[in-house]
């Protein structure tokens, strides 16, 4: 098997166990992160309906970033999260790292959400 696809199996099985116990429900929603190598999603989930409820993503023209793949850009995504979870009513969530390690810009991500005003 190639690198680059064993390491996608991987984040996958890591994905998988994770999400058996994190559910996103109506009012504690799930914050679901991608991260790619040039940019950062987030988005809140409620699991029950299947419904996106709020996203942000350093792709966001609003922002104003100049450069989108770093820790910086994340921690502006989680800000912009969270004021936008915030004005859809949610105050509590639950983070799922969708397999990928929580250090770096997924932890920036969910700091900005949390100085934001989120709670995990």
């Amino acid at each position: 098997m190639q690198k680059h696809k064993l390491k996608q199996v991987r984040r996958f099985r890591r994905k998988v166990r994770t999400r058996r116990r994190v559910v996103g429900e109506p009012t504690c929603p799930r914050l679901s992160v991608f991260r790619s190598l040039n940019h950062i999603y987030a988005q809140l989930v409620d699991d029950m309906s299947g419904t996106t409820l709020a996203s942000a993503s350093s792709k966001d023209s609003s922002l104003g970033l100049e450069k989108t793949g770093n820790a910086e850009a994340a921690k502006k995504v989680g800000a912009l999260l969270a004021e936008k979870a915030k004005s859809a009513g949610v105050e509590r969530i639950v983070f799922d790292r969708n397999g990928f390690p929580f250090h770096g810009r997924v932890k920036a991500l969910a700091e900005g959400a949390r100085e934001g005003g989120l709670k995990f």
